[in-house]
């Protein structure tokens, strides 16, 4: 095989060999130039394993990056737009960043491991970004992405599953909360973080032992149900309980070619976000002006009327077009027709009743189908086992 050949190679991550063997029907998608599996089995059961009992998704193409030194903490806070002061030791928060413009770079998890010391969790490749942002900063970044290996375990047994496999007392782990662990002779990190909307873990453990844990989580589980799930299910299950994607819903500034086409937090209902209490973090003064001046655009959930999902749909208002879907999937935990859409000001506050304009084909023939929908204040989904400490046995 030629150099050139294995440059184009698409790399595979430490739980692979286990993956192989359970994708039965062999559908495969890229990750951060990683194979990665779109679904194991069959894309409905994987999605009710998420909600009825445990699934688990490889986490590991996930940028992972390690931040540390005495200005690990004031980097942090100049870059992203919350305040990572109250992030405390052995918790995770969410963030997101953005250009001086203000646009939308990326979203993402910070997970404080120490006083000074913080793991960046990103969907996006970061490292010329965080390189340009720590000039002046005393503080040392390494791209770990390789380092970990990454599980998330979701569902409502997935906290009893993860005890059988030797994780004492995760009852007790808060949300959103840092519990340390060993397998076999190494560190073994859960945080009760996810995706899903659902109760769940992450779990962070070194590449080597990556295949044992699989097996050992595989064995335990196998009384209650737990099955592997592929990005087609996760997707549903996002959507579901109204989490954002990034390139999916929002287009990262440094992505976008044509001017319009970024986003700010507060375009995309993330405002709550954005702490204008803090003296300075990139995008501030941008934010601020929009904030007075107003957004061009509303991010939206949509509860959608029958059972066609408004993909890439126009949304209408009075015949007009005033807004595009950006994801959209029939959930049936909340058993609604959902969407998110970006529409155009003032239009879009909740109770909003719109249009969408669907197109779907069946046997060849494509149908033009105008379903009404109204905006929505919040998710469908939203389960009081997502929070409850402590998690709730099964």
């Amino acid at each position: 095989m030629s150099a050139e050949s294995r440059d184009h190679m698409l790399l595979t991550t430490p739980f692979h060999s286990r993956i192989q063997q359970a994708c039965e029907i062999n559908d495969w998608g890229i990750w951060m130039g990683y194979t990665t599996p779109n679904a194991y089995f069959d894309v409905e059961l994987e999605y009710f394993a998420i909600r009825s009992t445990t699934g688990v998704f490889d986490l590991s193409p996930i940028n992972k990056y390690r931040i540390t030194g005495p200005d690990a903490e004031a980097f942090l806070n100049r870059m992203v737009t919350r305040d990572v002061s109250k992030i405390g030791v052995n918790r995770v928060g969410y963030a997101v960043w953005c250009n001086d413009a203000g646009e939308m770079l990326d979203d993402g998890t910070i997970f404080r491991l120490g006083p000074q010391d913080f793991r960046l969790c990103s969907y996006q490749r970061t490292d010329e970004w965080l390189g340009w942002c720590a000039l002046g900063f005393d503080v040392q970044i390494e791209n770990e992405s390789e380092a970990i290996a990454a599980l998330a375990v979701q569902g409502p047994t997935s906290c009893t599953v993860l005890t059988l496999a030797g994780c004492a007392d995760l009852n007790q782990l808060k949300p959103f909360g840092i519990a340390h662990y060993e397998f076999e002779g190494v560190p073994l990190a859960v945080s009760r973080t996810g995706f899903t909307g659902d109760l769940g873990y992450e779990i962070w453990i070194a590449p080597d032992k990556a295949e044992a844990f699989w097996d050992r989580l595989f064995e335990v589980g196998r009384d209650y149900l737990i099955k592997p799930i592929g990005s087609y299910a996760l997707n549903i299950a996002r959507i579901e309980a109204g989490f954002l994607q990034a390139r999916v819903d929002f287009v990262p500034a440094e992505e976008a070619v044509r001017p319009g086409r970024t986003r700010s937090p507060l375009e995309l209902g993330l405002e709550w976000q954005v702490d204008f209490g803090k003296a300075l973090f990139n995008g501030r003064e941008a934010l601020l002006r929009q904030r007075d001046e107003g957004c061009r655009y509303r991010f939206v959930l949509l509860d959608v009327e029958g059972n066609k999902p408004a993909d890439h749909s126009f949304i209408l208002k009075n015949g007009k077009t005033v807004g595009t879907v950006t994801s959209a999937a029939w959930c049936p935990t909340a058993k609604s027709n959902l969407a998110f859409a970006q529409i155009e000001m003032p239009h879009g506050a909740p109770g909003d009743e719109l249009v969408a304009e669907i197109y779907y084909q069946r046997e060849l023939h494509w149908t033009r189908l105008l379903a009404p929908c109204k905006v929505i204040d919040a998710p469908l989904f939203n389960p009081a086992r997502r929070r409850q400490t402590p998690a709730p046995p099964h």
